[in-house]
């Protein structure tokens, strides 16, 4: 009988990422039909300002509840303040204001084209290689996403003007990307995201008071559904994967999962709000598909060259 120890193999470590990357694809895109169905039935600065109020509320609350420290300096406190305006405020603001008159999916298709102005200033502010090959994703996931825009700008049922709100709200997404990673907040994200949350409640209140009128607040089960998404799981849920993303992946890769929005924002609209989707819509998602994985696939390492032994 054999007493030889027996070896025992090592057991491969469960990755996350993936499903964190699909947890966030997923929420991220649905945001964008739950937002049209909110704004259909509240004005956008009162449903916004109500939305991070009582998100960032909930989530140091429920870090006081638990006894846990705020571990964050003033320093962190006051970065997580600035994300609040740029990722919350404007880019939410612009972008809900913009989604009264235009449709979900298009305002998905715009605010997917985030990785490549985030790419280009990535490489400018922050160092990330701006590779041939991520050149070439990004060049294809544009390609993707203007055919699919193009197509759904010759329907005539989206508003210039609200594509000019989206648009704003695009320029506001990528400066908060930007200004994640070039500032580098330490300390808890879920913290930092309750502060995130109030910063931008706080920022939007004056003109929601000033400019938005709650007598167009119209009750519904559909307000109640999405509002109820929209703060548990965009202003909570979303924003921590967003966040652990940048932290894990580089600024440009996790900006490129922004390219999976437009065929799920489409297939969420055609779903919830019967949005118009045609076949030409969908061949978008080939080139969209080609440049994340262009983009987000990680650079083989390069191997030591071997010294040939001297005779």
């Amino acid at each position: 009988m054999s007493l030889a120890p027996s070896i025992a193999v090592p057991r491969a470590r469960f990755n996350p990422l993936p499903l964190y990357i699909g947890l966030f694809c997923l929420l991220w895109s649905f945001a964008f039909v739950a937002g049209k169905i909110g704004v259909t039935d509240c004005p956008p600065l009162i449903l916004l300002t109500a939305r991070f109020s009582l998100a960032g509320l909930l989530i140091l609350g429920i870090s006081v509840v638990r006894g846990e420290g705020f571990e964050l300096t003033w320093r962190d406190a006051a970065v997580f303040a600035i994300l609040g305006v740029a990722n919350n405020a404007l880019y939410l603001g612009l972008g809900y204001t913009g989604l009264k008159s235009v449709s979900a999916g298009l305002g998905g298709l715009i605010v997917s084209a985030n990785p490549v102005f985030t790419a280009a200033l990535a490489a400018l502010f922050l160092g990330e290689a701006l590779t041939w090959r991520k050149v070439s994703g990004l060049l294809l996931g544009i390609a993707g996403v203007g055919f699919i825009v193009w197509h759904r700008m010759s329907v005539g049922s989206d508003s210039f003007h609200g594509i000019l709100f989206t648009l704003a709200s695009l320029a506001s997404i990528v400066a908060g990307t930007i200004l994640f990673k070039l500032l580098a907040p330490k300390g808890s994200l879920w913290v930092g995201n309750g502060v995130q949350n109030l910063a931008g409640g706080l920022a939007l209140l004056p003109f929601a008071f000033t400019l938005a009128d709650v007598h167009d607040i119209v009750p519904s089960a559909g307000l109640f559904g999405a509002f109820a998404f929209l703060v548990l799981g965009g202003s909570i849920l979303a924003y921590l994967l967003w966040f652990h993303l940048l932290k894990v992946c580089g600024a440009t890769a996790a900006s490129a999962y922004h390219f999976l929005m437009p065929p799920l924002g489409m297939l969420f609209a055609f779903l919830v709000l019967d949005e118009h989707v045609e076949f030409r819509d969908l061949l978008g998602i080939v080139p969209v598909a080609l440049g994340i994985y262009l983009v987000t696939r990680p650079t083989a390492a390069v191997s030591p060259p071997v010294e040939r032994s001297k005779i």
